[in-house]
């Protein structure tokens, strides 16, 4: 009896050391596991921050090559622009008919040199065969041999105004010709009635009767 007692004393301490080492094995299992779930969130908290880091990253560089071509495109089409503009300016701008000269007649002088008594344009003195260049934009209206002007260039501008270029040794344009500020048109000469080789330049405006080039020249900031 005393050793059935002894055993089932045995047994029951055996039953309890086996308790409580079942609790101690399943604190520290608990006791890991919490410890892996909680590292677990940690790294897959740092993956979420890196992972949103990166997409911010992309989305600002996408953002600023976006930027970069638009102003590229706002580059190039003010570069577009302005050149239209310059262009435009050029294609409007006055320029002297020829170069290496000085000025003899003058408009309105009286003289019996000339069939109407009255000089009706501004004489540019030179050598021979120097080039004559339009002095603005225009449409060549006609050319050819007109007497007392000799070789004759009429060239009308964009406004009406008809250009005259007379006493020309050689033509080198013909009507129908756009032309362009300072595109050779001819050649200086003495043809027709004069005393030496000269550009007899008249300005008609509309067509009409001949005015002064001189300050026609000026106001278009060109002075000869």
């Amino acid at each position: 009896m005393a050793g059935a007692f002894a055993l089932v004393v045995a047994g029951i301490g055996s039953a309890v050391a086996s308790s409580h080492t079942d609790d101690g094995v399943l604190r520290a299992n608990y006791q890991t596991i919490s410890a892996n779930y909680t590292g677990g969130n940690d790294a897959g908290a740092g993956a979420s921050v890196d992972v949103s880091r990166d997409f911010d990253r992309e989305l600002l560089e996408k953002q600023a090559k976006a930027q970069v071509a638009q102003r590229e495109v706002a580059l190039k089409a003010l570069t577009a622009k302005t050149q239209a503009r310059a262009d435009e300016l050029q294609k409007n701008q006055w320029v002297l008919p020829v170069a290496g000269y000085h000025l003899t007649a003058r408009f309105g002088q009286r003289s019996s040199l000339w069939s109407s008594g009255m000089h009706t344009g501004l004489d540019f003195a030179g050598p021979s065969g120097s080039t004559i260049v339009s002095v603005a934009a225009g449409v060549v209206k006609s050319t050819g041999y007109e007497g007392a002007y000799g070789n004759r260039t009429i060239i009308t501008l964009q406004d009406g105004t008809d250009i005259w270029y007379c006493h020309q040794s050689r033509i080198a344009v013909t009507p129908g010709d756009k032309v362009d500020p300072g595109q050779v048109i001819g050649y200086t000469g003495s043809t027709g009635n004069v005393t030496g080789p000269h550009l007899h330049l008249e300005v008609h405006p509309g067509g009409g009767d001949p005015v002064d080039p001189y300050p026609v020249l000026i106001q278009h900031s060109v002075r000869p």
